[in-house]
């Protein structure tokens, strides 16, 4: 397939992925209890007038019929307009541009964080022998079962708590950074490490690191020049899921952890049935998936000559 068709079927594929989100967000939020109108007005406490419900529907197109609003909703997000938030009265777009970079990066920090872990491991072990391997796919089968909220929770519980060396949520700095990137990158690990191993063990058996060791090529050299791209292959294809699987664990570890981010904002507008925010940020956090897919996709095709030459 040329580099311009597959350009072109990612494309296809990531605005039929972002419709889908926006149509699927659009009706599952009208099936909550309550009313939008009540949300605009401070929610079914303030006990607003009829008059002023009324108003409020009449203002925001509310008081038209569903079809109407769902396609009014698509055709503001065509031209990005995101709308304003219910609760915080403001522009959606401006309040999920300042919460996007904390997210982003404790996202992109445990997947490296996740990748130098089941790295580590695949090399130490696929080196170590039968043991080494058991004590590794062990680590790793505990390390995948784990909940996010129960690995944050034991890590304040013995790093902040007993030995008083982390801050219990995230404060300013690199400090405040490590629990939270910890607890969203070892249950990663655990999956990448399982996968990296077995590519691993099956390249180090394969015909052209036979050859290299019959020219007498060490076993590191094996290992860094010719194993470890093969056992790199499978990861990175996973890396595409595992970036949509962190930004949903974001949400509980930024709330654990008192962080700001996308996850907390989310929270609260579910909370509040603040639906442009909650739409805003689904959006965004989708678009992200896509496009951080299409990239690891791209990176196959590059690290892998025999997807390219597929017709």
């Amino acid at each position: 397939m040329s580099v311009l068709r597959w350009s072109a079927a990612k494309i296809a594929g990531g605005v039929f992925v972002l419709w889908a989100i926006a149509t699927a967000i659009f009706f599952a939020l009208r099936l909550i209890p309550g009313s939008p109108e009540q949300a605009l007005l401070g929610g079914p406490g303030s006990q607003a007038s009829e008059e002023a419900l009324a108003l409020v529907r009449a203002e925001h197109g509310l008081d038209q019929p569903l079809i109407a609003q769902y396609l009014m909703m698509l055709g503001r997000l065509v031209t990005g307009d995101l709308g304003t938030s219910y609760s915080l009265k403001s522009s959606v777009v401006s309040l999920i541009a300042e919460q996007f970079w904390g997210t982003l990066l404790l996202t992109v920090l445990s997947l490296v964080a996740a990748w130098i872990i089941a790295l580590g491991l695949a090399l130490w072990s696929t080196r170590g022998g039968r043991i080494a391997r058991g004590i590794a796919s062990g680590l790793e089968i505990a390390a995948s079962a784990v909940p996010h909220f129960w690995l944050a929770s034991l890590f304040i519980l013995v790093f902040s708590n007993a030995l008083g060396w982390l801050p219990p949520v995230s404060v300013p700095g690199p400090l405040g950074l490590v629990l939270p990137v910890l607890t969203l990158g070892i249950p990663l690990a655990g999956f990448l490490g399982q996968v990296m191993r077995e590519s691993m063990l099956d390249a180090l058996e394969s015909p052209f690191v036979l050859s290299a060791r019959a020219r007498g090529e060490g076993e590191t050299g094996i290992r860094l020049r010719h194993a470890i791209r093969h056992a790199a292959l499978p990861a990175i294809s996973l890396s595409g899921w595992a970036f949509g699987s962190l930004l949903s664990g974001a949400v509980v570890v930024e709330t654990v952890f008192a962080r700001p981010g996308l996850g907390r904002s989310l929270m609260s507008a579910v909370t509040a049935r603040d639906i442009p925010m909650v739409t805003g940020i689904a959006l965004v956090s989708a678009l992200a998936f896509v496009l951080v897919t299409i990239a690891t996709d791209a990176l196959d095709r590059v690290a892998d000559p025999r997807l390219r030459a597929r017709k």
